[in-house]
Order: C-alpha cells, then structure tokens, then sequence
C-alpha cells in the first residue's frame, strides 16, 4: 500500500544561521561533540536556536568531503528566526555558547568556518580569551586560526564565523494507523534528509512527536499542541478534530536548510522513501497560509509555468 500524498505545502520562513565543522581524533569524539554541540536546539520557542547536524564528512562519512586537517567530521548548523528583531546578537550568543562550551571542551575537537560572507563573528577572538594570555594567532591548514593551550593539548579555531541568510520549517507530516506505523515512516524520512546536504533536523531523532500550532488559550504561550490532530482528542468536540479515518498517530520532521531548493530536494526525498511504509495512511505538512513564511515547498509536483508567474513570488530566501 502506497501512502496518499496531500497536495499540500509546507511554509518556510527566512532566518539567518552559522555553519561550522567539527573534526576529531575518531568518528566517536565527532559524535560527542555534535551531540553536545547541539543539545536544547529543538525549538527557538524556548531553545536559545535551533541547532542540527547536516552530516558526517571526512573518513567514516561523506568521504567526498576533505576536511582541513584530514580527520573525521561534522558540518553543524544553527538558526535563528529573521523575524526575531535582535536575531543577529542572539545567534552570536548561541554560538558562542555552544563552539567554547560544547567544542573547546571535547578532546582533540578543532573548528572551521563553512559560511564565507561580508557578515561574520568575531568568534575566534572571544573563545580564545580562553587562553588567559597564552592564546595566539597561527597559520594552520592554508587558514588564519586562533591557538588556544588546553590540558588535552591544544583546541585550533577559525577567526571569523561567517553567518548568511537561511530558512526554517520545512516540515513533514506522516499519518499512521498507529504510533509504530507513524514512527517508522518518519525514521526513513530523515534518514532520507540526512543524506541532502545543506539540510538540518532539530528534533530528538529528527522528529518531533509532539507537534504544534502557531498561539495558546494561555496568553504566557506563542504555541501548543495542534489538538485538531491529536488522536486522543478525536472525540472530544472541543477539539474540531480533522484527523483521517484510521490515523491512530501523527509524527512530524521539521527542517531548516541554506535555501528554498536544499529544503525541497531534502523534503521530497524524505517522501520517496517513506511513501511505501506499512500503515502509513498520509504524508502532509503544516502551514499557516503565509502568514508566517513566503516560502512555499509544495509536496506535488507543480505545473512550471504556473511556479514562474504566480507563486514565485512566495518563494524567496
């Protein structure tokens, strides 16, 4: 059985975000350092951004991809809302919160800029005031680095992180006749959008199982669970629900990305490879008709000369 494709959209929204890669001794210490790196970065609803790995690249990875010193790595995101008026210092907080407590503090982690741009941190600076005056500046791998000595031996930094405009909620939604069904078809989905480059997922595994709507009855909250398609609510009138027949569970991928054809290509090819799960009844997504984004990832093919005159418009990054 072949799950029903909605023709449906998702809406993303611009953000601005940084792009830095991890390297290590071993994959292992890769794998700390990521998990560290980007821990509490679900949601910028309460989290300080939303953080997510990309891929593992350099041995052991996407081996097309050499690192500067030759040793395992990971290529990490972090985004932040353009919408948010003061975006651009709190994601140089977030940053740097993560690259000196998260990165320096993993042994044998060093750390690369991936984000050229005109619009960068100053972030080797302020991480090697770690140093305490022991800090300097060295030329390693053809790059202008700051040095800092570490009890493990040494932690080696880009001196600019550069930071460019992206965008947040790609988003998919995968209807199960129940929670197993839900979930597998959600773990192939971001199985398939780790292997499109450019693309992070933010929640644990990838996917979030609690899912939201835009606003609260309780004015402290800006979100709260979408109870039109809470299954447990589906006969409770309070609700509305607009669940399909048989859908005894909802999981949801949620993706940020450098631009509208890097969500897309990771959006359909998570389609493609869940479409044929047992038990998947649905695959749709969320949207708020534009008013949060103008970038709209539709899940059907569409028609190319209707793209180009009316709805180009609603997809600039």
């Amino acid at each position: 059985m072949t799950a029903m494709v909605e023709d449906t959209y998702a809406e993303a929204f611009r953000s601005i975000y940084v792009e830095f890669l991890i390297t290590a001794r071993d994959r292992r210490w890769v794998e700390h350092a990521v998990h560290a790196a980007t821990g509490n970065g679900c949601s910028t609803i309460m989290c300080d951004c939303e953080a997510g790995l990309d891929r593992y690249v350099g041995p052991g990875g996407d081996d097309s991809y050499t690192t500067p010193d030759g040793r395992p790595g990971a290529i990490i995101q972090l985004h932040m809302p353009r919408f948010r008026r003061d975006r651009v210092p709190a994601l140089e907080k977030a940053a740097l919160t993560r690259i000196s407590q998260n990165v320096l503090t993993c042994p044998t982690a060093s750390c690369f800029n991936l984000v050229e741009s005109d619009t960068y941190f100053r972030m080797g600076r302020k991480v090697a005031y770690f140093g305490d005056g022991f800090q300097k500046r060295v030329e390693r791998y053809g790059r202008r680095m700051w040095w800092i000595p570490t009890l493990g031996g040494e932690f080696v930094l880009d001196r600019r992180l550069g930071y460019a405009e992206g965008l947040m909620g790609g988003n998919l939604w995968f209807f199960g006749r129940d929670t197993d069904a839900a979930l597998a078809a959600a773990e192939l989905g971001v199985a398939a959008v780790r292997q499109s480059p450019g693309v992070i997922t933010t929640f644990p595994g990838g996917i979030a199982g609690s899912g939201s709507k835009a606003g609260s009855r309780y004015k402290f909250s800006i979100a709260s669970t979408y109870e039109k398609y809470c299954p447990l609510l589906r006969d409770d009138p309070r609700a509305e629900s607009a669940l399909p027949e048989g859908v005894g569970s909802v999981m949801e991928i949620i993706m940020n990305g450098h631009n509208l054809e890097s969500l897309q290509q990771a959006m359909h090819a998570a389609i493609d490879a869940s479409r044929e799960t047992p038990g998947l009844l649905r695959i749709s997504a969320g949207n708020y008709g534009g008013r949060l984004g103008k970038s709209f990832i539709y899940l059907l093919p569409r028609d190319p000369s209707a793209l180009a005159v009316g709805e180009s418009a609603r997809s600039v990054t």
